[in-house]
């Protein structure tokens, strides 16, 4: 089917084929009566659009009355009517042709392009795979089982207590140990200060240990005061063990490193009776803690040449120098000033000196051979 267009000035007008317009009432020539101009076709497709259909103008198609009276209008006066020109397009050009402008857009759609992230996501979720399955063979297979625990920084402790403290179970490997329950169990020790634990591959697991050092040797008396019993304290209060007699049986087993530590340092005595001491915990009796706290103050100068501390009461605590010399201290406070006033009288007196009380800084005394 071919539609016919008609330009009249700046209006298009659609006419169907065989319908004449009538003429204007001023007598205007009927455009029924003038021969039909011929049909003209496009050459392509391509021409279509430039005569656009009324549906595509915005506009109506005008009815053919409307037609002649607009025809019949323009007659009435005394030029001549406009000259209308034809043009026929085939109906199913113009879809053809929109579809065909939309036709790449939709294929740009349908095939989107991967990205290089996507890939890299891919190859990374697949190697993290492989490396899962290679560990778990690894970790439940046995391999790196550990042949050898290598101890370092344990002086008090032998290699047979350090295998107990550690307590790794047979067939363990580098792999599913839990170092953390072998640093906690080593670190329930008194001895041990600080502990940590490595792996060293293919097979050793390494213990490292900071032990608590022997402060002194607080002689405890026990069963009625009929026995003395010899216990090591440290510095920070914590009561390290009970230093068997060297000679038994008990004192075979233990470090030989104990007992010279033992030898070295200084006593504690006079502590009153009903002071029980228990591994693994802190000192609570204030006269005993008040001399630590007076041997940690002193400089090294004057603490190395106390011998014995005497802490029958914190007030009245009295240290003994290697030489003889007696030295009421009292209380930890004030500590360097009564140092300095010990060291000044003992070097104004050389060799005269038998008793210094500097418990009252400000009121020093002291006593002659």
């Amino acid at each position: 089917m071919v539609a016919v267009v008609r330009r009249s000035g700046n209006r298009n007008v659609s006419v169907p084929r065989g319908t004449t317009s009538r003429g204007s009432a001023r007598g205007g020539v009927s455009p029924s009566r003038r021969p039909a101009a011929a049909p003209v076709r496009p050459a392509s497709s391509r021409q279509a659009p430039s005569s656009r259909p009324a549906s595509r103008s915005g506009r109506s198609a005008a009815s053919p009355a409307t037609v002649g009276r607009a025809a019949g209008g323009r007659a009435s006066g005394a030029r001549p009517a406009p000259r209308t020109v034809t043009t026929s397009v085939r109906l199913g050009d113009l879809p053809a042709a929109r579809s065909d402008r939309r036709a790449p857009a939709a294929r740009a759609i349908a095939r989107p392009k991967r990205s290089g992230a996507f890939k890299a996501a891919i190859v990374a979720l697949v190697l993290a795979c492989v490396l899962g399955i290679a560990y778990a063979a690894l970790y439940f297979g046995g391999a790196f089982a550990i042949t050898s625990v290598k101890v370092n920084g344990a002086d008090h402790l032998t290699n047979d207590e350090m295998a107990i403290l550690a307590a790794v179970p047979q067939g363990t490997t580098l792999l599913n140990v839990d170092t953390s329950s072998v640093a906690n169990s080593v670190d329930r020790d008194a001895w041990v200060a600080d502990v940590s634990v490595n792996r060293i591959f293919p097979d050793t697991l390494e213990i490292n240990v900071t032990e608590r050092e022997i402060a002194a040797i607080v002689e405890v008396a026990a069963d009625n005061a009929k026995v003395t019993q010899m216990w090591a304290i440290a510095s920070d209060g914590m009561w390290l063990m009970e230093i068997p007699a060297r000679d038994s049986e008990l004192g075979a087993t233990i470090s030989p490193q104990i007992y010279e530590d033992a030898d070295r340092v200084l006593h504690i005595t006079g502590v009153p009776f009903g002071l029980t001491p228990e591994v693994g915990t802190y000192c609570a009796d204030g006269n005993v803690n008040n001399a630590l706290a007076i041997l940690d103050g002193l400089s090294t100068e004057l603490a190395d040449q106390v011998k014995t501390v005497t802490a029958t009461d914190a007030a009245s605590t009295c240290l003994t120098l290697d030489n003889g010399i007696e030295i009421a201290f009292g209380t930890a406070e004030d500590i360097r000033d009564k140092e300095r006033i010990v060291l000044q009288i003992m070097a104004d007196n050389p060799g005269k000196v038998s008793y210094i009380n500097v418990r009252v800084p400000d009121r020093p005394t002291w006593r002659a051979v």
